[in-house]
C-alpha cells in the first residue's frame, strides 16, 4: 500500500439508517469547522491560552495516535516511508489541512508545509491575529501520528503560522534527543505518557504539574460580578506601531508577576489586554476575575473585593469569600480603579502591600495569592495631584504602566479590526455577512471613534443586522458614522484615499484576508488573473500604490 492509493471513498463508510460514520474502520463524527472555533474560543475564555493549547495539543495527539493504530492495524504498507507520508494525505482527506506539493511528512529535514489551515482559519475568525503559531491541536495529530508510526516519541512543533500574518504554516518533527533545548518550553503542553510511556507523572515539568492540578475549566469565579462577559471577547489587532507597542510590553509582562496598570480611554480594550497578559502568565490555568469598580457603592464594593463574614451587616446570611480570594491562583482586574471610594483604597493598599485581605467582619487575615491588575480611564497622576486617589496606591498599582492608544491614533487596525468584529457578529446574529462594501470600509476609515473599539463593535453589529445579502453596505452603518467627514474635508468631498487606486487596494487585501493569504483564491474572486493580483502586489510593496 502506499499513501497516494489512499481514497477517501474508501475510507469513509456511512451507514445512513445506523447513524454510525466509520474512517478508516473508527467510528468517527462530523463536525463544523466553525463550532470547532467556537470551542477553541471558550477554551481561551475560560482556561487562557496555556490551558487552551494544552488541551487541544493533548487531543489532537489522541487523535493522530489512533488515526496511526488504524493505519498499522488495517492496511499492509509497501515502506515504512509511506507509513509515514500517509498521514499527512489522511489529514487533508479529512478536512485539517492542504499541503504544499511534494511535502509529505514534517519529519523530513525541510519540515511540512501547509498552504492552509482549518485550526489558523479559526483562530483568525474567532480570536483575531494571533502573536504566536497557533496551530496546537495539528501539531497534536501530527506527534501522535508520527509517535506511532514510528515507535519512539517524536514532538511536532509549528513554527510558522497563516493566524500570526505568515505566508504558510511550517512544522517540524523530531524526537526529544534531536530537539534538545528547543523543546522544553513546548513540553508542558503535550501529555508525555502518549509520547513516551517511560515518563511517569514524577518527569513531568513543573508547570504541566501545576497546570493539571487545578481545574483547566474553571470560571473565572462563582461570584455574579466576578463572572466573564457572555459575548465573545474583542479580538486584538496591531498593525499600528503603538498598539503593537503596547501590545509587546504586555507580552514581555506577562510571565513576570509584577503589578500592570492599564491606562487608556473608555473602549480602548484595557480588559482585553488585561485578558491577555493574563493567558500568556504563569497564572494562566487559574481563573480570571473581573470587577468594575465604578459600578458598586462602597459598602458592597468592600464585600465584593473583601469577602464578608455571616451576620456581619443586613443580608449577610452565610460566608462568602471575595474577589480576591476568589482570584487564587489566577488574575484580578480592578477595572476603573480610579472611581473607588477613598476607603476603599486604603484596603486595596492594605491587600497589596501585606498580601492578605480581612473579611468583613472578621478579625483573622487570610493569604492571598492573585496578580493584581488595575485599569482605569482617569489620569491618575492628575487624581493624586488633586487628593481624589492615593499617592501610595497609585505607585503601588503602577509598578508597569501600559497605556492603550485610543481607535483614532491607530487608525491602521480600523479596518482590519472591523473586518474581524464582522465574522464575529455574522456568527453571533446568524447572519451570511462576510465583508464590507468599499463605500462602507471608507465611512469606517474616516469616522473619528470617540467611543473606540467599543463603538466600532456596535457599529459592526449595526451594519450586520441591517445588511441584506453578504455585504455591509454604507447604509448599513449608524448614521454617524455613514456621514462622516475626513478631517480637513467638506461634506461630499472624496479624499485622495477613496481614489479608484484605493478602492482597488483596499478590495485586493481584503481578499486576501478572507482567504487567508492565499493568492489564486483571492484573485478568483476578485475576477482577475493571478498574475495581475501578483503583479499589483508587487507595487504595493514597492510603495507606489
Amino acid at each position: 500500500m502506499r499513501a497516494a492509493d489512499l481514497d477517501i471513498r474508501k475510507l469513509l463508510d456511512v451507514d445512513a439508517r445506523g447513524g454510525v460514520v466509520r474512517f478508516a474502520g473508527e467510528r468517527a463524527v462530523i463536525l463544523d469547522a466553525g463550532a470547532l472555533g467556537t470551542l477553541r474560543e471558550e477554551l481561551v475564555r475560560l482556561a487562557g491560552y496555556a490551558g487552551a493549547r494544552a488541551v487541544l495539543t493533548r487531543f489532537g495527539v489522541e487523535h493522530g495516535a489512533r488515526m496511526a493504530e488504524a493505519m498499522t492495524s488495517r492496511l499492509a504498507w509497501d515502506s515504512e516511508a509511506e507509513l509515514h507520508g500517509a498521514g499527512a494525505l489522511l489529514h487533508t482527506l479529512q478536512g485539517f489541512i492542504r499541503l504544499a506539493p511534494g511535502d509529505t511528512t514534517p519529519l523530513a529535514s525541510r519540515g511540512a508545509t501547509l498552504l492552509s489551515s482549518y485550526e489558523a482559519e479559526q483562530h483568525l475568525l474567532h480570536l483575531g491575529r494571533a502573536d504566536e503559531p497557533v496551530c496546537w491541536m495539528l501539531a497534536g495529530i501530527a506527534s501522535g501520528y508520527m509517535t506511532r508510526a514510528t515507535g519512539e516519541a517524536v514532538y511536532v512543533i509549528e513554527d510558522r503560522c497563516i493566524a500570526r500574518g505568515d505566508d504558510v504554516c511550517h512544522f517540524q518533527g523530531r524526537t526529544r534527543a534531536a530537539w534538545g533545548g528547543a523543546l522544553e518550553e513546548h513540553l508542558p503542553f503535550f501529555r508525555e505518557s502518549a509520547l513516551d510511556p517511560s515518563l511517569g507523572e514524577a518527569a513531568q515539568p513543573a508547570p504541566l504539574r501545576r497546570a493539571t492540578g487545578r481545574a483547566l475549566g474553571a470560571r473565572a469565579s462563582a461570584l455574579p460580578l466576578a463572572a466573564p462577559r457572555g459575548e465573545p471577547p474583542t479580538p486584538l489587532v496591531a498593525e499600528s506601531p503603538a498598539m503593537q507597542r503596547a501590545l509587546d510590553r504586555a507580552r514581555r509582562v506577562a510571565p513576570v508577576d509584577s503589578t500592570i496598570l492599564l491606562t487608556g480611554e473608555s473602549g480602548a480594550g484595557k480588559e482585553r489586554v488585561a485578558r491577555l497578559i493574563h493567558g500568556a502568565s504563569t497564572r494562566a490555568a487559574g481563573p480570571f476575575v473581573a470587577v468594575n469598580c465604578a459600578a458598586i457603592t462602597e459598602t458592597l464594593l468592600e464585600s465584593e473585593l473583601f469577602g464578608h463574614a455571616r451576620g456581619a451587616f443586613t443580608g449577610a446570611t452565610h460566608d462568602r469569600a471575595g474577589l480576591f480570594e476568589a482570584a487564587r491562583g489566577g488574575t484580578l482586574l480592578l477595572d476603573e480603579v480610579g472611581e473607588a471610594p477613598p476607603g476603599v483604597q486604603a484596603k486595596v493598599l492594605r491587600a497589596l502591600q501585606e498580601r492578605q485581605v480581612r473579611r468583613v467582619g472578621e478579625n483573622a487575615s487570610r493569604p492571598v495569592d492573585a496578580r493584581i491588575l488595575a485599569a482605569t480611564n482617569r489620569d491618575l497622576a492628575a487624581d493624586v495631584a488633586a487628593g481624589r486617589f492615593r499617592r501610595d496606591l497609585y505607585y503601588r498599582l503602577r509598578v508597569i504602566e501600559i497605556r492603550l492608544p485610543p481607535l483614532r491614533e491607530r487608525r491602521e487596525d480600523i479596518l482590519p479590526l472591523a473586518r474581524a468584529l464582522l465574522g464575529a457578529a455574522s456568527r453571533r446574529l446568524d447572519r451570511p455577512v462576510a465583508r464590507f462594501t468599499p463605500e462602507a470600509e471608507g465611512a469606517l476609515e474616516r469616522h473619528g471613534w470617540p467611543g473606540n473599539v467599543r463603538e466600532l463593535e456596535n457599529a459592526v453589529e449595526h451594519a450586520v443586522a441591517l445588511a441584506q445579502g453578504g455585504a455591509a453596505d454604507l447604509e448599513d452603518l449608524p448614521d454617524d458614522v455613514r456621514g462622516a467627514v475626513p478631517a480637513g474635508g467638506e461634506a461630499g468631498e472624496q479624499p485622495a484615499a477613496r481614489t479608484l487606486e484605493g478602492v482597488e487596494r483596499r478590495a485586493i487585501l481584503a481578499a486576501l484576508e478572507r482567504h487567508g493569504g492565499n493568492q489564486a483564491r483571492a484573485a478568483a474572486e476578485l475576477g482577475i488573473g493571478a498574475s495581475t493580483l501578483y503583479r499589483k502586489l508587487r507595487r504595493y510593496a514597492r510603495g507606489k500604490g
